[in-house]
């Protein structure tokens, strides 16, 4: 390990996070109700530009009135390059009452993105007197984005997560797809006349895990499009926890218990973590600095993989 370790993200469950249009209030109970670990309430994409300041009044109100239990309550503000972020963020802090948990910014493609923001949510703290400090999550979904997710990843101490927008970020590369998230017809390779599918976001994927884990960010996948799909949600959403995400976006509701499933450690990996566990006790109490487990080596780099399963185990049921 480097002399600096790394520091330990947010305690706090973030298998799913469900989006749902600030313009839509009929939404809002619904989600308030649900099995989602992180609440999104939309005021970019989802909303059109006629609609803006209706659906910030909404998400305000929401905000205010709506009981959400103990999930974490957040808000997709619009991007800086339009000219609606300012006064999401402005009457957002001055309207909107203390149990906002997180502000999400899109489309982050420098540091400074996220500097700019934090300063004027800093100032409104300050001159409103607001005990409770907003945190930050940013999406990661454009070539600047990935080029500098490392600085992005340290730009402020507000910063608890970071998720990746595959539709956004296929658009910015350049990317020949109308495809948000999943296998890519056209990306494969041949071995005779069979086709094997690559995974198109592997790169960005772990390139935003290692710069979220080095600075003590939960790292989360974003959307997967085709709702209809689930085994195709399966199969992203698994390939993203075993990169070392922590969640994935919802857009549907059916998609919210699609993404519990995969995040949430199943009993049997539970039950092989903590036998791993007690396993390297014993080998320890032995003075050994290995074992044989199930025919295969374990050893104190096993304690570590182990004990981020019990880990997560245990942060799901404590407040579940």
């Amino acid at each position: 390990m480097s002399f600096r370790l790394q520091p330990t993200p947010p305690a706090r469950p973030n298998r799913c996070q469900l989006f749902g249009p600030g313009s839509n209030t009929k939404l809002f109970p619904k989600m308030a109700a649900s099995a989602a670990d992180v609440i999104n309430l939309d005021l970019e994409d989802s909303v059109a530009p006629s609609d803006k300041d209706n659906a910030r009044a909404n998400i305000i109100e929401a905000i205010n009135t709506i009981d959400w239990g103990t999930k974490v309550l957040a808000v997709r503000i619009n991007a800086l390059d339009t000219p609606y972020w300012y006064r999401d963020v402005v009457d957002l802090l001055e309207q909107a009452g203390d149990r906002l948990d997180q502000i999400m910014i899109p489309k982050v493609g420098c540091a400074q993105d996220v500097y700019a923001v934090d300063a004027l949510v800093t100032a409104i703290e300050h001159a409103m007197g607001r005990k409770k400090k907003v945190a930050f999550e940013v999406i990661i979904e454009s070539a600047a984005g990935l080029a500098h997710v490392e600085e992005i990843a340290q730009s402020s101490p507000r910063l608890e997560a970071m998720s990746f927008g595959a539709a956004d970020f296929a658009a910015s590369m350049g990317m020949q797809t109308t495809g948000i998230g999943g296998t890519q017809e056209n990306y494969y390779m041949l071995n005779g006349e069979a086709r094997h599918y690559s995974d198109p976001w592997h790169f960005a994927q772990a390139a935003i895990v290692a710069a979220c884990r080095t600075h003590g960010i939960l790292p989360v996948d974003g959307p997967f499009g085709d709702f209809s799909d689930d085994e195709g949600f399966r199969a992203q959403a698994r390939r993203s926890a075993t990169l070392g995400m922590v969640g994935k976006w919802a857009i549907h509701p059916k998609q919210i218990a699609l993404a519990n499933e995969v995040f949430t450690p199943s009993a049997e990996s539970v039950a092989e973590a903590r036998e791993i566990l007690a396993a390297m006790a014993q080998a320890k109490a032995n003075g050994e600095g290995a074992t044989v487990y199930k025919g295969r080596l374990v050893d104190i780099a096993s304690i570590k993989q182990a004990e981020v399963i019990v880990a997560q185990s245990e942060l799901i049921a404590n407040v579940s």
